[in-house]
């Protein structure tokens, strides 16, 4: 087992994971920016190191800056989280190269993985159900239209390196090709520094459902059941539940299957998540794989009663799994708490938190980094917190999660609390009846 573990991020993400290697008697380093110097993650950490300015690309994106705090503090092993450099295959190669063990996968999974036209012709050859779409990469705009007049319209353009919704254009007809061809291929590649396009037939009304899965470094790998992201805002998630109101029993043996077969196409080792699009009928597709530890991972936690961080963990230092696939027997809502206005578009609200008061209670659980006198930096992700319950069914855990909304303070800054107090009460969300264009009509 490692001695010491670099945690190579912050935020909330950073304090869950040095709780969990406070629990395992591991040693931890937290690394921060400037901007974080009074975080709950360098409050907390047995060491923690500067590793440069508020700009991410100087500090937590920086990877000589964060290998060099790892070597200085004779760490064995780093821990990304997620976002920043979780999913980097050049840091997991580095990492390698330096004889420190890289928390996730190695860097041919995310290679496999990362690049979503070469992950979704893995998966073909593994026999997961993909989207209808092109061969790889568009070669060009005739080739944008002749795979649109193949596959049928409407369709959609995804940046083979994208995230977040960026490089993303759903086509309608045939008239609107070229410009979103063009518009989608120049944010792609401001944003990622690849402007290469692939299309994939647009699946109209979906539900967006992942499976968790496990892989071992013995070619082992298991499911943990699914979570339900289809209440999401410009493709970012805001609520993830589990067990899916949507999933059956067939449908979950199903996508369970789908997801173990993807995970050993690549020899996956660590905790990872199999993205899919269900349709109405309940026929899913495969959509991309997250080779890290995911935002929502909390709610499979509750409802298998098991850390998956230290699963994590585990799996790197070269333990097995067990092999189990895993059924929900509790339900488990979390609602993503962030400084944003949500009667202002959700524009981020950084500043100064003057009041702080979190909820408790049997089955409530909040991971944050935050605090009564702590400033939200404007320099990054605009979540502060994650608010999960846990109950026997899921009508009571909406009712838990209103009560528990009702008891979160947070002043000084405006946050989404509001938004989830009345998404609570929203009859649709309470009768499970919701798609990914849910909030494209939701009224607050």
């Amino acid at each position: 087992m490692f001695k010491k573990i670099l945690v190579a991020n912050r935020g909330e993400i950073a304090m869950r994971v040095i709780r969990t290697c406070k629990e395992m008697g591991i040693k931890t380093v937290a690394v921060y920016s400037t901007a974080d110097k009074d975080s709950l993650p360098v409050r907390f950490a047995d060491e923690a190191v500067c590793i440069g300015p508020p700009v991410s690309a100087k500090s937590y994106l920086s990877i000589p800056n964060i290998i060099s705090a790892a070597e200085i503090t004779n760490a064995d092993a780093i821990h990304p989280g997620y976002g920043f450099l979780s999913e980097n295959e050049k840091f997991s190669r580095v990492c390698q190269e330096h004889g420190i063990k890289f928390i996730g996968a190695l860097p041919e999974q995310i290679a496999a993985m990362g690049d979503k036209a070469t992950a979704k012709a893995t998966m073909i050859n593994a026999g997961v159900p993909c989207i209808p779409g092109s061969e790889g990469l568009l070669k060009d705009l005739e080739d944008a239209r002749e795979n649109a007049k193949r596959i049928k319209y409407p369709v959609i353009l995804k940046a083979t390196a994208g995230g977040g919704g960026k490089g993303m254009r759903i086509v309608w007809k045939e008239e609107d090709l070229e410009g979103a061809w063009d518009s989608a291929r120049q944010e792609a590649g401001a944003a990622f520094g690849n402007d290469g396009v692939y299309m994939e037939k647009f699946i109209e009304e979906p539900r967006h459902i992942e499976i968790q899965v496990a892989g071992d470094q013995y070619g082992n790998a298991c499911h943990l059941s699914e979570r339900d992201c289809s209440i999401q805002r410009r493709h970012q998630k805001l609520v993830e539940e589990t067990p899916s109101p949507f999933m059956t029993p067939e449908l979950r043996d199903k996508m369970g299957e789908a997801a173990i077969k993807a995970a050993k196409a690549v020899k996956y080792e660590g905790v990872g998540t199999v993205e899919f699009l269900v349709d109405k009928n309940r026929d899913f597709y495969f959509m991309e794989m997250n080779t890290r530890i995911q935002v929502e991972h909390t709610i499979t936690e509750e409802v298998i009663n098991y850390d998956l961080v230290k699963e994590q963990i585990k799996l790197a230092a070269g333990e097995k799994i067990s092999g189990k696939n895993y059924t929900p027997l509790l339900h488990a809502i979390q609602c993503r708490i962030n400084a944003e206005d949500p009667f202002n578009d959700f524009r981020p609200s950084p500043g100064k938190i003057t009041d702080y008061h979190s909820p408790g209670g049997h089955g409530v659980r909040i991971d944050t980094h935050v605090y009564a006198g702590y400033s939200i930096p404007p320099n990054y992700d605009s979540m502060i917190s994650k608010l999960i319950v846990v109950a026997q069914t899921r009508e009571e855990a909406i009712l838990k999660m209103k009560r528990a909304l009702d008891e979160y303070i947070v002043q000084g800054v405006k946050t989404t609390i509001p938004f989830h107090q009345k998404l609570m009460t929203d009859p649709k969300f309470i009768e499970g009846d919701f798609t990914t264009k849910f909030m494209e009509t939701f009224v607050l």
